[in-house]
């Protein structure tokens, strides 16, 4: 028997692979779940004792969080303001104060990113890293993406169209502005 007809699990067993199975069908699938799924914590859901505790807390105003990107930019990394509405640790819904922890096991000075602004600014990413950051599959980073355009569609009659749609002038397109001093010769009258 080859090398290639045996494959080992993650406990180090060995599987004999049978011959009459094509290799497109070995294909094994890696499971998703290397980390702990994002929890949520309700508001609803918090005993008296939760609650009569978190209302004795004093809610002050850092004085040395950065104001403008600028600041922040610059600052400290892993960021150690959690509170920041770019910050990937934690996320507020604002409707119902519940609070969801994107990555309970860790804690915020172990992940790799903290800051969403710093993700954007690196510029284009996979699918497939987006969803390594925010601790979502792939599949829900491509759903999100699908809405965002939607509603970045429905915004508006009049609006400036998407890349990749007719009439978009953003850059790297080859479609002039109206009143362009740059135009064909042969389409001008002499």
């Amino acid at each position: 028997m080859s090398q290639g007809d045996e494959t080992r699990d993650r406990a180090g067993n060995v599987d004999k692979l049978d011959d009459s199975v094509p290799a497109e069908s070995r294909k094994v699938r890696h499971k998703r779940r290397d980390r702990a799924r994002s929890r949520t914590i309700a508001p609803k859901r918090l005993t008296k004792e939760e609650l009569r505790l978190g209302a004795l807390l004093p809610l002050f105003a850092d004085p040395d969080q950065p104001k403008t990107r600028g600041e922040c930019s610059m600052g400290e990394r892993p960021c150690p303001y959690v509170s920041c509405k770019h910050h990937l640790y934690l996320d507020i819904n604002p409707e119902t104060g519940s609070i969801k922890l994107n990555f309970p096991d860790l804690e915020v000075w172990e992940m790799a990113e903290t800051c969403s602004l710093d993700v954007a600014d690196r510029g284009g990413i996979t699918l497939e890293e987006v969803g390594e950051i925010l601790n979502l599959t792939r599949e829900r980073i491509r759903q999100v993406e699908v809405r965002g355009l939607l509603k970045l569609k429905m915004v508006g009659p009049g609006e400036e169209p998407l890349p990749g749609e007719p009439g978009y002038t953003g850059p790297g397109s080859v479609s002039q502005a109206p009143g362009s001093q740059h135009s064909d010769l042969r389409t001008q009258p002499s």
